[in-house]
Formats: structure tokens, C-alpha cells, sequence
């Protein structure tokens, strides 16, 4: 799980009600495979792998919430993944219960994420 100074001194700043879900979910995304890099993108944390997987929005006060850049992509049975457009889709988690109810959904979606791009999709 490599780990972003940038990130851990952003994430160390925050000021957030929802601080201790994001350092959750972004243990949980790093934890999925070794390849997972992140970075401090649109200020907010941002995990890539041969591309923009996925990013922790910050702005949002009212739950945690993982942007997926291009989630019309990955195929969804799980439900965790909510919105219409023709590129994003966001997962959202209203408490730490949540972050763990839907951890295996949100690794999934990861793991699809770097089969494709490993695959030369996408």
C-alpha cells in the first residue's frame, strides 16, 4: 500500500466531520493492489492507476463520498455506485458502519478498474 506524503499531510489537515470515513476509504482503496498510486488532484485525494481511478471528495459535509471518474465503465450489481451521467459515478457513505457494509462492493469496483486497464481497456 504505498502511501502519498502529499496525501498524508492533506488528509492530516482536514477539517472534516467525515475525516475518519475518508482515512477509512482510502486505506481500503490502497489496500486493493500494490499498483494503486495517489496524489492530491482537484484538491482532493486521487487514486490512479493508468489513469484516474477514483477521488475522495472533500466538499461534501454530509457523508463521505468516492467520485469514480470513469464509473459508467465498470459494471455495478452491488448498487454501490449512483448517477446517470455519461462518465461519473459516486459511491456514497453516511458512517463508518457504511464504509464497512460496503468495503467488499467498493474493492470490487477497484479490482475491476485495474483487470480492465491491465487488460488495455478503457
Amino acid at each position: 500500500m504505498p502511501r502519498n506524503s502529499d496525501v498524508d499531510n492533506f488528509i492530516s489537515a482536514l477539517n472534516h466531520p467525515h475525516k475518519a470515513e475518508m482515512e477509512k476509504l482510502r486505506e481500503i482503496i490502497l489496500g486493493v493492489d500494490d499498483k494503486i498510486e495517489e496524489a492530491i488532484k482537484w484538491k482532493c485525494p486521487t487514486f490512479m492507476y493508468r489513469g484516474n481511478i477514483a477521488s475522495i471528495v472533500v466538499r461534501t459535509k454530509s457523508h463521505a463520498q468516492v467520485m469514480f471518474h470513469l464509473g459508467a465503465m465498470l459494471k455495478d450489481d452491488t448498487g454501490l455506485l449512483e448517477g446517470e451521467g455519461e462518465q461519473v459515478r459516486y459511491a456514497r457513505f453516511q458512517n463508518m458502519a457504511e464504509v464497512e457494509q460496503k468495503q467488499k462492493a467498493l474493492e470490487a469496483a477497484i479490482q475491476q478498474w485495474i483487470k480492465m486497464k491491465s487488460a488495455g481497456g478503457g
